[in-house]
C-alpha cells in the first residue's frame, strides 16, 4: 500500500544570518508551454489552481532566483555566468549559473557546443583534459589556467547564452514537462527542477528517485493527492542527499516550508532559508 505524506513542518535549527532581498518581477527568456494535467488537490486555498506553470516568464525567473540561493548563495543568478571553483563534492570545479562540473558530462558538453559555434576560444584548449577528467575529480591538465579561462569567456553573451540554452535543454525544459505529466503546480514542477539540477538525470539521480517515490505514492495524474505526493518526493530526495553527505536545507526550510504552506502555485511573497541564510522575495 503507497503512504500518506507527513505533511507537518520539521524544524531544522540553523544559525541564520539575515538577508532580506526584494526583488521585483523580471521576464525570463522563455514563455509558456502546454496546460498541466489539473490535479484534485488544486481545486482550493492557496494550491495550483489557476496559478502560471514554471515556464511562464515570471515563474521562470523566481525558479533561478530561488536554485541561486541554494547554488550561489545569492539570489542574483545572472551574475554567476563567471563562477568556478572546485567545492570539493568529488566532482572537480563546478562552473556557471546551474552549477556545470568537469567531472560529470555537463560542463564537457557546454564547451564541445561552445566551441563548434565559436572555436578558437579560451576554453578549447582545455577539451583534451575535458574530456580525459570526465567522470572523476581530476584536475589533470586544467590546473592552472582552466579557471582564467572560464572566467574570461564567461564575459561574452555568447557563452552566456550557450549556458542558458544548456541549463533548459538538460535541466529545466525535462523537469518541467515531466512534472506537468505527474500533474503538478508550479511548486512540483520547481522541485523536480531543483532535484535535477543538483543530482542530475537517470538513476542514481533525478530520475531514480520519482521512481522511488511513485513506489510509494500516487501522483495527482494517478489520482493522488499533490502535496502528499510531493512531501514523499522531498522524503525520498532528502534520504538520497542524507546518503551523499549533502546538506539537506534546500528542501527541509526552502521547499518543505513552501509545501506545507499550502503554497503549490509557489506564489510570492516567498520567505526561505539555505544554509543558515535567510531570503525574502516580495
Amino acid at each position: 500500500m503507497k503512504r500518506a505524506g507527513r505533511l507537518m513542518f520539521v524544524a531544522v535549527p540553523l544559525v541564520a544570518v539575515t538577508v532580506y532581498v526584494a526583488v521585483p518581477d523580471q521576464k525570463g527568456d522563455d514563455g509558456p508551454s502546454d496546460a498541466r494535467n489539473s490535479s484534485p488537490s488544486a481545486s482550493s486555498g492557496s494550491g495550483s489552481s489557476g496559478s502560471a506553470d514554471l515556464d511562464s516568464p515570471e515563474k521562470k525567473e523566481l525558479a533561478q532566483r530561488i536554485v541561486s540561493s541554494a547554488e550561489n548563495s545569492s539570489l542574483d543568478w545572472r551574475d554567476q555566468y563567471d563562477y568556478v571553483e572546485d567545492i570539493g563534492d568529488g566532482r572537480g570545479y563546478t562552473a556557471g549559473i546551474i552549477g556545470f562540473t568537469t567531472g560529470t558530462h555537463d560542463l564537457l558538453k557546454l564547451v564541445e557546443l561552445y566551441t563548434e559555434s565559436h572555436p578558437d576560444n579560451a576554453l578549447e584548449p582545455y577539451l583534451p583534459a575535458l574530456r580525459s577528467v570526465d567522470g572523476s575529480d581530476s584536475h589533470e591538465g586544467l590546473d592552472p589556467g582552466f579557471t582564467a579561462a572560464w572566467k574570461e569567456e564567461a564575459q561574452k553573451d555568447a557563452f552566456k547564452r550557450v549556458q542558458d540554452s544548456q541549463r533548459d535543454r538538460v535541466y529545466f525544459g525535462p523537469a518541467v514537462r515531466l512534472a506537468k505529466r505527474d500533474g503538478l503546480g508550479a511548486l512540483g514542477q520547481f522541485i523536480y527542477y531543483d532535484a535535477m539540477v543538483m543530482h542530475g538525470p537517470g538513476d542514481p539521480g533525478f530520475h531514480g528517485i520519482r521512481e522511488r517515490a511513485m513506489a510509494e505514492a500516487d501522483t495527482p495524474t494517478e489520482g493522488g493527492d499533490e502535496q502528499s505526493y510531493l512531501d514523499i518526493f522531498l522524503d525520498t530526495r532528502r534520504a538520497t542527499m542524507k546518503s551523499e553527505k549533502r546538506d539537506t536545507t534546500r528542501v527541509d526550510t526552502a521547499q518543505r516550508r513552501f509545501l506545507y504552506e499550502g503554497n503549490l502555485g509557489l506564489r510570492t511573497p516567498l520567505e526561505w532559508k539555505v544554509y543558515g541564510l535567510s531570503y525574502k522575495i516580495d
